[in-house]
């Protein structure tokens, strides 16, 4: 008798459970458990199981395993995968083609162009000598060890994903600061992104795309890096002074001119601190985005890993602690000036 036998029968389910009882022979793995009495009543309340889906199950062989819950989510997501396909694949068509058209732009341009073009950005955005040397010094060294063309792949995915996430987390970001209701919505949104597990990005996408497809690893990495940028976004809007919004109605500004002269010069600070935290997220999930075939010094990684090449295992993670300085350095100096300059 199973342990939750007697449950069924008060609730005058017995004859249910009965229509699920299979005639065919028992399984070897019921034979065991029930050669070693695991289906014996519990001889005091300390043993009692949680009634757990298979625990009810045997009791009750209609009740439900665990496994047909998973099972019934798969068979639902395959069911309408080819309907999602159809839908999602022209909307995002245009992301393969932008990480295609900047992983080619950037391996087949030069080096004596590429390098130096990035120093000069550099340049333009901090206006410190130091950090122009300190990144041509390690973009410099990462070339040294013949891992230049792994950096640049990493760099130009991280620049396409962190520049979409920022074309559309600060939009949704201002929308939410505008609206109590979107943002109540937009919140457990937001919870769940920030808090799903890197790999489960993967799972689903498999399923809908092609592995040879630039958009699988790049909606993973947008979908992943873009939560910071929304919030603070929403977060420096919000924060802005209300004298200062008062003052701005008072001059009889419109709502777009009190956005774009006001609210976001102010909020900037925040939506930088979003952008540096939402490419930090780029670059992490990036080297995660190499198990489905994105490049970069992630496959590095990945082959030390997999070929239990410690030399080559390591020496791609300190390149990618590399980018991670250079990107973390050169976005908070940006940050800096434009604090410098508001506080003039």
């Amino acid at each position: 008798m199973a342990t939750y036998d007697s449950l069924f029968s008060a609730l005058g389910l017995k004859e249910w459970c009965a229509e699920g009882k299979s005639d065919g022979p028992m399984s070897m793995a019921d034979l065991l458990a029930k050669t070693k009495g695991s289906d014996a009543e519990p001889e005091s309340l300390w043993d009692l199981p949680f009634p757990s889906m298979d625990t009810l199950n045997e009791s009750c062989a209609a009740f439900p395993q665990s496994r047909e819950l998973t099972k019934g989510l798969e068979q639902g997501f395959l069911a309408i995968k080819d309907n999602l396909s159809l839908v999602l694949d022209p909307l995002t068509q245009p992301l393969s083609w932008f990480l295609d058209s900047a992983l080619y732009g950037m391996l087949n341009t030069p080096w004596w162009i590429v390098i130096p073009l990035m120093l000069a950005i550099v340049f333009v955005v901090t206006k410190s000598w130091k950090l122009v040397l300190f990144v041509g010094v390690s973009i410099g060294l990462l070339a040294f060890i013949d891992y230049y063309e792994y950096a640049m792949q990493t760099l130009a995915i991280i620049f396409v994903c962190a520049f979409l996430c920022v074309l559309l987390g600060v939009p949704i970001g201002i929308a939410m600061a505008r609206s109590n209701t979107l943002q109540r919505i937009m919140i457990p949104v937001l919870d769940m992104l920030q808090t799903l597990p890197p790999f489960v990005y993967l799972i689903p996408l498999i399923f809908l795309f092609s592995v040879t497809e630039s958009k699988l690893y790049g909606i993973a990495i947008i979908l992943y890096a873009i939560v910071p940028v929304v919030r603070l976004t929403n977060l420096g809007i919000r924060l802005v002074d209300k004298d200062v919004i008062e003052a701005a109605d008072a001059f009889g500004m419109t709502p777009r001119q009190k956005l774009f002269k006001v609210q976001i010069p102010l909020a900037l600070p925040n939506i930088m601190a979003g952008v540096n935290q939402t490419i930090m997220m780029s670059l992490a999930m990036v080297v995660i985005a190499s198990l489905v075939s994105a490049p970069g010094l992630g496959v590095l990684v990945l082959r030390g890993i997999r070929n239990l090449e410690l030399g080559v295992g390591l020496v791609s993670g300190l390149g990618i602690v590399i980018l991670a300085v250079i990107l973390d350095r050169v976005t908070k100096a940006s940050l800096a000036r434009i604090n410098a300059s508001q506080k003039q």
